[in-house]
């Protein structure tokens, strides 16, 4: 069959292409803007690739069109495909019924936490030999790709809440029905298509009701939005973690060290590279759905100390005149502070410089701005990047008094980071996009 992807840059519609080329289809696709990393990974696997979405590429006669959910209508291709009655579908709902059908899915779902926890999840059914297919919405730098067709039955999913396409406004992951489910946790975002935290639960529920008896939940024990979740009705086994009584995952930055502990007691430890009581949560969740897998405590323990973690996530990026910048992809409040404290119980008394570009629909809109301030608490300088902010980040900001800065020129912000810092520092850099490639501006600047 040969597929036509709208919008296939995106990690997710790109992660699609790469395994619909591996299941033997023909794939083209188009994207506004064509730019590595992705192009180059869907290039690498014979995949053609135009920029923009011209009505003329109707002409290319695909057997169907699959329609990321960043097209809208007005789109030109869209609108000539839908006006010559050309078959179409979404991107979640052609990976349910060409990819998923048939697999065991496990499904990561939350609001923070869904790349790591999906990336932890599929490298310890890896290391156990299981083989698993994956689409995860960044980069694990144990497999290198983001997505993977797999040899077995298992398959892990990044399982999204945003809506799955402009002609279906569901949830993503209303699509995948998963046996094993992990439900990270659950907070407001998504400003631009949900009203409030009760329009999210209620996506939520619909997910839960899709699942099996002989299937599996896994959630934390102190999460009210989800027990608001599952107190509407749930057919599904429960497996909670975080429970003081029950599972959970403790831990000290400073050594790396891991201990799983449950309701009869200590069960084993492990010492790996990640940090934050976060993270710590999501290993959690992992070993657990890894159990319902088949996968023994000990097995995951033991591919947890090896995991590599994911690309952008506390990534990293250079030293330069003793002065560490790291990539991280935190960009909702609670993201940003968990992201933070779990740096701070890595360094210790160390300065920690955060720099933050203010960059989801929920962050532009405004809608988590008096939120910033508390965010940012443990960090001893703060930078905010407010180009194109419809609201006035000094205003926001202000509560952190000196401590906080706010520049409109990305070269303006730069300079001011690079004057303020000095050896021994750690700046991190927290964005959901490019950031106008800052962190290797910020290197050289500081190596200049």
């Amino acid at each position: 069959m040969h597929i036509h992807i709208l919008g296939i840059c995106g990690t997710f519609m790109g992660g699609i292409a790469q395994l619909a080329a591996a299941a033997g289809h023909r794939v083209t696709g188009c994207d506004a803007n064509v730019y590595p990393p992705m192009s180059d990974q869907l290039r690498a696997v014979g995949i053609e690739l135009i920029e923009g979405y011209e009505a003329a590429q109707c002409r290319l006669k695909p057997d169907l069109f699959v329609v990321g959910n960043a097209i809208s209508r007005g789109n030109a291709l869209l609108e000539a495909i839908l006006d010559q009655g050309l078959p179409y579908v979404s991107g979640p709902q052609w990976l349910a019924d060409n990819i998923l059908h048939g697999r065991w899915v496990l499904g990561v779902a939350g609001t923070h936490g869904k790349t790591t926890t999906s990336a932890m999840l599929a490298w310890i059914l890896e290391e156990a030999g299981l083989e698993p297919g994956f689409l995860i919405g960044g980069v694990p730098l144990d497999f290198g790709v983001s997505a993977r067709l797999g040899k077995t039955p298992f398959f892990v999913i990044e399982a999204d809440e945003y809506d799955t396409a402009f002609c279906d406004k569901r949830s993503k992951f209303i699509h995948y029905r998963p046996r094993t489910t992990i439900l990270n946790n659950l907070e407001f975002d998504h400003a631009d298509i949900f009203a409030d935290l009760a329009a999210i639960e209620t996506q939520f529920h619909h997910l839960v009701r899709t699942l099996p008896a002989s299937g599996l939940i896994v959630t934390p024990a102190d999460e009210a939005s989800l027990e608001r979740v599952l107190q509407r009705g749930c057919w599904t086994p429960v497996a909670y973690f975080n429970d003081p009584a029950g599972y959970r995952v403790d831990g000290d930055d400073a050594s790396g060290e891991l201990i799983l502990t449950g309701p009869a007691g200590e069960i084993g430890r492990a010492v790996w590279q990640l940090s934050g009581a976060h993270n710590r949560a999501n290993a959690c969740a992992a070993l657990l759905a890894a159990r319902h897998a088949g996968v023994s405590f000990t097995q995951g323990l033991a591919a947890l100390a090896r995991f590599g973690n994911v690309k952008r996530r506390m990534e990293v990026r250079g030293t330069a005149r003793g002065i560490t910048v790291y990539d991280d992809f935190a960009h909702h409040p609670t993201a940003i502070a968990t992201t933070i404290a779990g740096l701070r119980r890595k360094v210790g008394a160390a300065r920690i410089l955060a720099v933050l570009e203010p960059r989801s629909n929920t962050m532009k809109l405004g809608a988590m701005k008096s939120q910033l301030p508390d965010s940012l608490r443990e960090a001893d300088a703060a930078w905010c990047y407010a180009a194109n902010l419809d609201w006035d980040a000094r205003a926001a900001l202000a509560p952190m008094g000196e401590r906080a800065s706010v520049a409109d020129d990305l070269s303006e912000l730069i300079e001011r980071v690079a004057a303020a810092a000095r050896s021994g520092d750690h700046i991190l850099v927290m964005s959901n996009g490019g950031f106008g490639g800052i962190h290797d501006k910020l290197l050289r600047r500081l190596a200049g």
